[in-house]
């Protein structure tokens, strides 16, 4: 059986171009068809070598090639040779260059690029589950930042937002009644965020959580004393590992992350919130 063959020329690692020349030979005999991915195409030199392997065969050239010199050195090259060449991604800028009078970049790999920033984004969130409310604290040595505070101060979903900027977070619950964990004196006091509320504030929000849960506002978790109690507790031990602190008495999480956010930008509490904890 005769052979038939589809290069797939990029500039970049060559997805694009060999999936598209896959589904197309699946629209024939896919079993005919030699598909040969020639990625990081960045010379003329390199279009020459495989329009002279493809010469004289049956064989079509497809590419994604985003730079206009490869382009056009493409087109002339292929005309020299007798290959015929299929331009996967020229058309289609030029078509939304054209509906949208935008400027296209014309950088090869920014798919590439892309789906990086997604990866690392659920790496992210995978992280945050795994490490949140203290479930294992191997995860604080590889957490970009920590969070600690007593119960409902909005440690998991800052986690889950963080996570969602790529930023690698463990949250560490405060209970006087038990020991933190020592990973915690074993990072530097930047990687750590303690989260402070107003006693109020949270014997207002742990009494709804209580009546959500169908249970009545006179348990120890809303007593008011015992909130005191945990507060205490908690500024003492973020007073100990000297690590910055924010008050979320009256923030959203968003403006909370963003300074946490600050705080991992310029490594630690001079560069973010050392909130008077007293």
């Amino acid at each position: 059986m005769q052979r038939e063959f589809i290069y797939a020329l990029s500039d970049s690692i060559g997805e694009t171009a060999e999936l598209v020349a896959r589904a197309t030979a699946s629209q024939f005999d896919l079993s005919r068809f030699d598909i040969i991915r020639v990625p990081y195409i960045n010379s003329v030199h390199q279009i020459e070598e495989v329009l002279q392997a493809a010469a004289g065969t049956r064989s079509v050239v497809c590419h994604t090639l985003v730079s206009p010199q490869l382009r056009a050195a493409m087109t002339e090259l292929a005309q020299v040779h007798g290959v015929h060449t299929i331009d996967i991604m020229g058309p289609m800028i030029q078509g939304v260059q054209k509906a949208t009078s935008l400027t296209p970049k014309l950088q090869p790999g920014l798919m590439h690029k892309l789906d990086q920033e997604y990866f690392r984004r659920v790496e992210a969130v995978e992280f945050a589950v795994k490490y949140d409310d203290g479930k294992n604290p191997w995860g604080i040595p590889k957490a970009d930042i920590v969070l600690i505070g007593v119960s409902r101060t909005s440690k998991t979903p800052l986690s889950m937002y963080l996570a969602h900027k790529r930023v690698k977070v463990a949250n560490v619950p405060i209970v006087p009644e038990v020991p933190p964990p020592q990973e915690l004196f074993q990072i530097p006091p930047q990687k750590i965020v303690g989260l402070i509320i107003d006693s109020y504030k949270l014997n207002e929000i742990r009494t709804e959580r209580l009546r959500t849960m169908g249970l009545g506002p006179d348990a120890s978790y809303a007593n008011i004393d015992r909130i005191t109690e945990e507060l205490e507790h908690a500024k003492t031990l973020m007073r100990k590992l000297q690590c910055p602190i924010i008050d979320v008495s009256n923030r959203a999480i968003e403006e909370t992350a963003n300074k946490i956010l600050e705080i991992v930008r310029k490594g630690g509490p001079q560069g973010g919130s050392n909130e008077n904890p007293a």
